[in-house]
């Protein structure tokens, strides 16, 4: 964790490990909570996740394989999973705190990103993407609500609910929908390039402030999708160069999607990314 708090394989956790304050957020099966270790006054974020709705929904696998997932990843731009621990009742995951929040709530509150932001933010998420796809980990549910930041603003990957660890192709539809790559879209065999799609929409979403398939039921978003119907509002602030990556990204052949490597080396990151990641505001 840092050398304030020693993560011990061998140690059981227990909730008098810790002081709990403030509620982060509420997601389906549970509550996030900041949290202080008591020994250490180590300040983390505790997943707090509802047994009965494990049960219920019966995901006891898909969570075992994203504890197992996100605990085995050491990335600066991978909010780090420490350990974990249980009662009767409940689950506890003790996460890396994120003191900037979503980047879903800095996207609403200004309407688009600047350039600077959107390159800062899209380079950081390329890199971890590279260090995860190297692990054989495909993320495939990169949103702006899974993407935290911390407090210099260097940004987090959070949610690893959908990842998966697989060197071949998968078959299952998952994903937040305007973030869905065609060949998912239409149910065919994935890979690591729908998380090369999803860097293209998030690079949208964070310069025009809307993913780019949006419509107004589902079934036009995913018309919109298998048909890569994609235009760019007429604004100042975006370049010609941003508009290209975009556009070498949202390809509906997967095999021609541009690289993460080939991300890094685009114009438009080396001109307007921030090399050391952070983005304060």
């Amino acid at each position: 964790m840092s050398s304030q708090f020693q993560e011990k394989p061998e140690r059981r956790w227990s909730l008098q490990d810790f002081e709990i304050g403030k509620p982060l957020g509420k997601g389906k099966f549970g509550r996030v909570y900041v949290a202080r270790e008591v020994k250490s006054k180590y300040v983390v974020a505790l997943k707090v996740i509802f047994k009965e709705q494990i049960e219920k929904y019966r995901l006891h696998h898909q969570l075992r394989r994203e504890m197992e997932i996100q605990a085995s990843l050491r990335h600066p731009n991978v909010l780090r999973l420490y350990g974990w621990f249980h009662d009767a009742e409940r689950i506890f995951l003790i996460l890396e705190y994120a003191y900037g929040g979503e980047l879903y709530g800095e996207l609403r509150k200004t309407g688009h990103l600047s350039e600077n932001q959107a390159a800062t933010y899209i380079a950081s998420l390329t890199q971890a993407l590279a260090y995860c796809h190297e692990k054989h980990v495909i993320h495939r549910d990169i949103k702006p609500e899974n993407l935290l930041l911390d407090h210099e603003g260097r940004l987090k990957i959070a949610d690893f609910g959908w990842s998966v660890q697989s060197s071949s192709k998968r078959h299952t539809m998952c994903g937040t929908l305007d973030y869905l790559a065609p060949e998912m879209v239409e149910n065919k065999a994935h890979d690591y390039a729908v998380d090369n799609w999803t860097l293209g929409i998030l690079c949208y979403e964070f310069l025009y402030g809307a993913p780019p398939f949006e419509a107004e039921s589902q079934r036009d978003t995913f018309k919109r999708i298998m048909k890569v119907d994609l235009s760019f509002p007429s604004t100042p602030h975006v370049s010609a160069e941003a508009r290209n990556l975009i556009s070498l990204l949202l390809v509906k052949d997967s095999s021609k999607r541009l690289s993460l490597q080939k991300i890094m080396e685009h114009p438009w990151i080396i001109e307007n990314a921030n090399p050391t990641g952070t983005c304060k505001k």
